[in-house]
């Protein structure tokens, strides 16, 4: 068993090349070893049974010469008719089996008598007429017979082997050098079509292993070397084996860059976090220390300040750190993705009650309303918060925009969405501030300008806004360039006709063409 074992490791430790070409040479070694022994039995019989006749036909003869002197036991005259071959043997017996004469036809056609070495090769062989083999000392092998006739002669006949073992000794040659001849032959084709044959998979292996050698673990893992196309035929194994490397590679490429979009949004976040945090402390310290610092002020009875005046400012600062503490509360809640509160909502009306509400705060502006509705404008949401979405993108308009610019509110609304668009015509954002807009605590003054003496807001706005379209499973995005700024907001129709209050399409006076609110606006 350890012998079988250790050959087995021998075997499987080598290529598969060679192992095929050890398992085809052997199984050809087999075959040819099979052919030829068949080939040289069956010669080997045939001749034989030629040989069995030619002494069956000599034995008859033999019995027939011996017939005519039936009292002689030594008579053996038929040795001397022509057309004996040289080397046939004869030889009589006795009543009781013992051999009283043998003689052999010499190569000069004159019988020659036996030794006795040579006559007790001879014996034992019983007149019932089968065939025996003997080697007789000095003469060769010799294929012999005994017969014996109803007139009780009893003769025995043998013909020389030589012929046959010539023949079969020159077809065990000729055998074998034509096996070696074509076992060679064959090695080498086989050889051949075998290193041609996994030459792809050789092609495969190397893949791998190149695939091996890139550093998986550290950097970008982009444009992995893949198994070329001719050899990924499905129809081969080596095609089926580079096919399932290809698709091996591309999972590993997609989860590695998985992995790296992961990390990098973890860290992405964490950095958010972090400036989310230092954002919020700089917003909440900010309104804290004029609270502090009027509080000290009236507690030290200065008249550098009214009473009056400081305690409105302590309002002011305290109604501005709960509104901030307040949209940190709310971006919280969305986070964690808690449900919201949810209920139709006529859109139309909400955006013409927020453009009246931002015209009231901004006169400065020019406000407009377009309604292109070819449906009731119903979605399902919380209408304060989604008032609070419209009043943001409105207020955001508002203070980074000069006084006289125009803001247009439009909403459209099909069987499908609804899109709320707010566009302005100010100075736009910075390209390289627009793709971060909708972040917590991103601020455009720097490239936006403002009304003199206004203030800033905490830069939450846009990210409550985009946070609440995102839970009633909408989406926001905006465009800007000088002159142009635009945010839309699309949300998907509600499911059910009807709202929870007369939408305000319903309360204009022409319901397929355009609305003129009171606005002073356009449509």
């Amino acid at each position: 068993m350890k012998g079988r074992i250790r050959t087995g490791n021998r075997l499987g430790g080598r290529s598969l090349r060679t192992r095929l070409l050890l398992f085809i040479g052997a199984t050809l070694v087999v075959v040819c070893t099979a052919m030829a022994l068949t080939t040289v039995y069956a010669q080997r019989a045939y001749l034989l049974g030629n040989l069995d006749q030619r002494v069956s036909d000599a034995a008859q003869r033999s019995q027939g010469g011996a017939a005519l002197h039936p009292d002689s036991d030594t008579d053996l005259g038929f040795l001397y008719e022509r057309g004996q071959p040289a080397g046939t043997l004869a030889a009589r017996f006795d009543r009781s089996g013992t051999i009283t004469t043998a003689e052999v036809v010499a190569r000069d056609a004159a019988p020659q008598a036996l030794t006795a070495a040579q006559r007790a090769a001879l014996a034992g062989i019983r007149p019932d007429g089968s065939m025996h083999t003997r080697t007789v000392p000095g003469l060769g092998t010799y294929r012999v017979t005994a017969v014996g006739g109803t007139s009780g002669v009893r003769v025995l006949t043998g013909l020389p082997m030589d012929d046959v073992q010539t023949v079969i000794g020159g077809l065990v040659v000729v055998e074998a050098v034509a096996a070696a001849v074509g076992l060679a032959v064959a090695g080498c084709l086989c050889a051949v079509v075998i290193r041609r044959q996994l030459r792809p998979l050789g092609r495969v292996a190397a893949t791998a292993v190149e695939v091996s050698r890139s550093p998986l673990g550290r950097g970008e893992v982009t444009g992995l070397t893949r198994v070329p196309e001719r050899d990924t035929d499905p129809g081969s194994e080596a095609g089926q084996v580079g096919a399932a490397l290809n698709r091996m590679i591309d999972h590993v490429e997609s989860s590695l860059a998985e992995r790296r979009r992961s990390e990098e949004q973890v860290r992405r976040s964490e950095e958010r976090m972090r400036r989310f945090l230092a954002d919020a402390s700089h917003e909440l310290r900010t309104p804290l220390a004029s609270i502090a610092g009027y509080a000290e002020l009236m507690n030290r009875g200065t008249d550098r300040i009214e009473p009056e005046l400081a305690w409105r400012r302590v309002t002011a600062e305290s109604a501005r750190m709960t509104g901030l503490v307040e949209d940190l509360l709310l971006l919280a809640r969305l986070d964690e993705g808690r449900p919201l509160h949810a209920a139709e909502v006529d859109l139309a009306a909400l955006v013409a009650e927020a453009v009246w509400d931002a015209r009231a705060a901004g006169g400065g502006h020019d406000w407009q309303l377009a309604l292109h509705v070819d449906a009731p404008a119903l979605v399902v949401g919380d209408e304060a918060r989604l008032h609070q979405v419209v009043a943001n993108l409105l207020a955001n308009a508002r203070v980074h925009t000069p006084l006289g610019t125009t803001v247009v509110a439009s909403v459209e609304a099909t069987d499908e969405r609804c899109v709320v668009r707010v566009r302005d015509d100010g100075p736009g954002i910075s390209p390289a501030l627009l793709p971060t807009v909708f972040e917590r605590f991103t601020r455009g003054d720097t490239s936006r300008s403002r009304i003199p003496g206004m203030e800033g807001g905490s830069g939450l706005g846009l990210a409550i806004a985009a946070a609440i379209t995102t839970a009633y499973g909408g989406r926001i995005h905006g465009e800007s360039v000088p002159g142009r700024t635009e945010f839309t907001i699309e949300l998907p129709a509600a499911g059910v006709p009807g709202t929870v209050r007369e939408p305000l399409s319903a309360r204009m006076s022409a319901a397929s063409g355009p609305v003129s609110p009171p606005l002073g606006s356009h449509v």
